[in-house]
């Protein structure tokens, strides 16, 4: 009789795991990330791609450790999800069910309006106003503080926690995933892609507590998380409000409309670096409630601010994006 330890890894099967497990740990030649594949593959298997990164860079593990890691980090892969991935690396037609969801989702009434597209086109950013509700962001507000081993009535407790700047290096839980599997939050970010053909990806929260003295903002200040060398792809980004936040709370903030003049920004600058530019003077914070999703731009400078209230800023990053899009591999 066979054991347990004599059954196949669920994740045997899925094409390119081997490969890239092989490439992040050294153990094969060729580029550390190749493109959307692998971006696909993280996702399929609902990791955080900073999450596996750090994993493979600093445990350099054998890869059935990294097969038992998987699995104990993020769960047995959808086997709906690992098809349609399959199918995207084949040229093939997705899987029925999946075409039917995103069918479902097309059909959706429209979740954001003419004004707020309108703010789209001219700012770059929009808010969907309760995408999630308010006693599912309660839920993973409340997570956050369980894993951050915080008390939300002691501010001493705030300061010290295990963290990388404000993020918290947190990827899998179920409050979390309520707003990645949102038909709500697919339909907003499939009217921005003008498709429903989106993957959600795995991603992390945050928490900016209050500044005081000796503890000040961490950042991160204004930055682009994308290459700005051109062919520029379209392509979104997104954060959750957990609890009302108000501008002066280490709100969100942004520099509006940068899209639309990025070319011409970047053309005036000649040989100077475009990070190290201080657009500060442009940036507005953008207050919102609970629930509330943020979704911009990627065009858009962009980063946190520091908190002068009582309270802490609690987010959420949530994110989608077409399988086809193609990132530029020239980083400037």
């Amino acid at each position: 009789m066979a054991t347990v330890l004599d059954k196949p890894s669920p994740l045997s099967r899925i094409a390119g795991l081997y490969d890239y497990w092989a490439r992040r740990t050294g153990r094969s030649q060729g580029p550390a990330m190749r493109g959307q594949g692998d971006r696909m593959l993280i996702d399929t298997l609902g990791l955080g791609l900073e999450q596996v990164v750090m994993y493979l860079g600093q445990q350099r593990p054998e890869f059935d450790a990294f097969e038992e890691w998987v699995i104990a980090t993020a769960g047995p892969p959808d086997p709906l999800t690992v098809a349609r991935y399959h199918a995207w690396l084949d040229r093939e037609p997705m899987p029925e069910a999946t075409r039917t969801h995103l069918a479902a989702i097309e059909a959706m009434p429209p979740v954001l309006d003419a004004g707020d597209l309108a703010q789209w086109e001219r700012d770059g950013y929009v808010i969907l106003r309760g995408a999630i509700t308010r006693d599912e962001a309660a839920a993973a507000e409340a997570f956050l503080w369980q894993t951050i081993g915080a008390d939300p009535g002691d501010p001493e407790t705030w300061y010290g926690i295990k963290s990388n700047g404000i993020m918290i290096q947190v990827f899998q839980h179920p409050s979390l995933d309520v707003a990645r599997r949102s038909p709500r939050v697919h339909k907003a970010f499939a009217q921005l892609w003008g498709t429903s053909d989106l993957w959600s990806i795995t991603d992390r929260m945050s928490f900016n507590p209050p500044e005081r003295p000796g503890r000040k903002f961490r950042g991160p200040n204004l930055h682009w998380d994308a290459s700005l060398a051109t062919p520029r792809p379209f392509a979104t980004q997104g954060i959750l409000y957990m609890t009302d936040t108000s501008a002066d709370q280490g709100a969100f903030r942004l520099v509006p409309g940068m899209h639309r003049r990025l070319d011409d920004w970047l053309e005036s600058l000649g040989e100077q670096d475009p990070r190290i530019v201080d657009l500060s003077a442009e940036a507005v914070p953008i207050a919102a409630e609970t629930g509330d999703l943020i979704i911009w731009h990627q065009d858009l400078p962009h980063g946190a601010s520091p908190n002068s209230t009582d309270r802490p800023r609690i987010v959420q990053y949530v994110n989608m994006y077409a399988p086809d899009l193609d990132y530029n591999t020239v980083w400037r």
